[in-house]
């Protein structure tokens, strides 16, 4: 038997220590313990008297010391058939449209403020791309970037991923969600949408315990939209209440100073636990120059305000000054290498592709409710192995819900395949509250009905009722589940029966949307089940239309962004892998207050 275990000492060359009480005895080799059934041996106080030195064992994570669960889940048949080759065909044209529609709006956000703001930012003012930073900061580019089309088609106009850029990214080795101002946008002004973008990435931070990295160059707010940036519960001041929060709940966060920070956006390097400024380009005061002149006649420049040299060496409000940008983003690295977290080793979890393309996903994209095919085929593409053990495979058959696993890593699935009857609720009440009790990630697939049903017998109203409760009680499952959920929709977001499959308002840790994916409280079309003047469900259709699109969603922040069919399985595996890492944090526990700056 061997077993490894940590914190404790081996004699010199893997001397023997016995207790005959136990009738065992113990070789300390190769840092593990090597147990073997009792055989008289010299006493104990005999050995312990001979010299020996104090050497730390350690010990291989997962690969010695832990093993997964074997798994042999059957292959789910997922070949389609020839009869719905049409549908796949119309599915696939109409996935080719929209997937040019995201890739010319990945390049629309990619130019940020434009070329002007963009040469007026690095040649006069001397300063590095919010995407080149991240290039610095981040071990490579292989981070999750969140609603990078928010801020898109607004009534206020076009502010390009909401003048700042979210997501998480590795720095040495360890997940950490940043917030990274770009200040050739509208000069680095807050607008509604870039407080509810900063928020949203706070509150990912929060639920997936998430060290914070905030790259701060910001104007403050945009004033002719004060009533809807300052006020509220959900407005800006929440950013600085969310920053408290996370300290009191031991979550990191670092601030770079890499620009202006006036107004509110000083509060930002304030709130946080460590501070780097940058010299020269870095500038921390509530009111600049100009406010100066203006109330007291005094000329200052901004460095002698509020640079780095003042607030490192006068006012001590930040803790580490950088003479350069690399140095700042160097010295963050070297931060976040200081916090207390033990990573498991890479390669450890053994995982296999599915058996079909995941190319093919775009044809299973439904391009409206009636082009979808069984789910099943979806499931196949997205899974190890395409190995599914299904749970309740003949009951309330129009949803399916099963384990899988995704690159190692075990899931519970629930996914739409029709409309969410009685009994399909009931079975997702069990499978969810089953997933909860084993604490494992849900994910969600979610393509609901596109209309409600209408009642017109007696009959009908009893099965309504019915249906009503039992769709309540998936709900109330969903909602206090403490498992981390995930949501993709691959279809319809629509009525009721988006909640119970875990939409936006039942808080999953991430929710993202496929680019034929319509998001709304009846679908497109069906305006005249509920309105019978012509006119009006015709105008209510053409809004419905405009207004239900995945782009017109994420613009709006109503998910985290809008992904490809085929990078599905690569986004799942990497949101499973950041929710797993708060289980690596040493002393996590919770102290009652923030920590104070001084």
């Amino acid at each position: 038997m061997y077993r490894c275990i940590p914190g404790i000492f081996r004699l010199n060359g893997g001397r023997r220590l016995a207790n005959k009480s136990c009738f065992q005895s113990f070789s300390f080799l190769d840092g593990c313990i090597h147990i073997t059934p009792y055989r008289p041996v010299q006493p104990v106080t005999d050995i312990l008297q001979q010299p020996w030195t104090r050497k730390p064992v350690f010990c291989r994570f997962m690969s010695s010391c832990t093993r997964r669960l074997p798994s042999a889940f059957p292959v789910i048949d997922g070949a389609f058939q020839p009869i719905h080759s049409h549908v796949f065909e119309a599915n696939l044209r109409n996935s080719q449209v929209c997937q040019q529609r995201y890739m010319e709006l990945k390049k629309e956000v990619s130019k940020g403020g434009g070329e002007k703001a963009i040469a007026r930012h690095t040649q006069k003012k001397q300063k590095i791309l919010v995407r080149d930073r991240l290039h610095k900061l981040l071990d490579d580019q292989d981070y999750l970037e969140l609603s990078p089309f928010a801020g898109l088609g607004l009534p206020y106009g076009n502010i390009p991923s909401a003048g700042c850029i979210t997501g998480i990214g590795k720095i040495n080795g360890l997940w950490c969600v940043f917030i990274a101002n770009d200040a050739t946008v509208k000069g680095g002004t807050s607008f509604p949408i870039t407080v509810k973008k900063q928020v949203r990435a706070q509150e990912v931070a929060i639920q997936n315990r998430l060290p914070c990295v905030y790259l701060v160059d910001s104007g403050g707010a945009f004033l002719p939209l004060q009533s809807d940036i300052f006020p509220d519960k959900n407005h800006g001041g929440r950013i600085f209440y969310n920053e408290a929060i996370m300290s009191a709940l031991k979550i990191p966060q670092v601030a770079v100073v890499c620009g202006s920070c006036t107004a509110g956006g000083a509060y930002v390097p304030m709130m946080a636990e460590e501070a780097v400024m940058v010299h020269r380009i870095g500038t921390i005061f509530l009111g600049g120059p100009p406010l100066v002149k203006a109330a007291t006649g005094e000329d200052v420049s901004p460095e002698d305000l509020g640079g780095a040299r003042l607030h490192s060496e006068v006012s001590g409000c930040v803790d580490h000054f950088a003479a350069v940008e690399n140095e700042a983003y160097e010295c963050t690295r070297n931060i976040i290498s200081t916090l207390n977290f033990e990573l498991p080793g890479e390669g450890d979890i053994e995982s296999e592709e599915p058996v079909h393309s995941m190319e093919e996903l775009m044809g299973f994209a439904p391009r409206s409710y009636h082009y979808s095919m069984d789910i099943r085929l979806i499931v196949s593409r997205l899974i190890d192995g395409s190995r599914f053990q299904e749970f309740k495979a003949r009951y309330g058959t129009t949803l399916v819900t099963g384990f899988a696993r995704i690159e190692g890593h075990q899931v519970g699935i629930v996914a739409n395949n029709g409309e969410l009857t009685y009994e399909a609720s009931l079975k997702g009440t069990h499978f969810v509250q089953l997933c909860d009790q084993r604490d494992i990630p849900l994910i969600f697939l979610q393509n609901t009905a596109p209309e409600p049903d209408h009642t017109l017998t007696q009959g009908k109203a009893e099965s309504h009722s019915n249906k009503l409760k039992a769709q309540g009680t998936m709900m109330s499952a969903v909602a206090c589940a403490s498992s981390p959920k995930i949501t993709v929709v691959i279809g319809g977001c629509h009525g009721v029966d988006s909640y119970a499959m875990c939409g936006r308002a039942f808080d999953p840790n991430f929710l993202f949307l496929w680019p034929n994916a319509k998001v709304s409280i009846l679908a497109p079309d069906f305006a005249g089940a509920l309105v019978h003047n012509k006119d009006k469900a015709m105008s209510i259709n053409e809004q419905l239309k405009e207004e239900s699109s995945a782009f017109y969603s994420s613009s709006r922040l109503w998910d985290d962004g809008v992904i490809l069919p085929q990078d599905t399985r690569k986004v799942l595996s990497k949101c499973l892998k950041i929710i797993k890492q708060q289980e690596y944090q040493m002393g996590g526990k919770k102290q009652k207050s923030p920590l104070f700056r001084m």
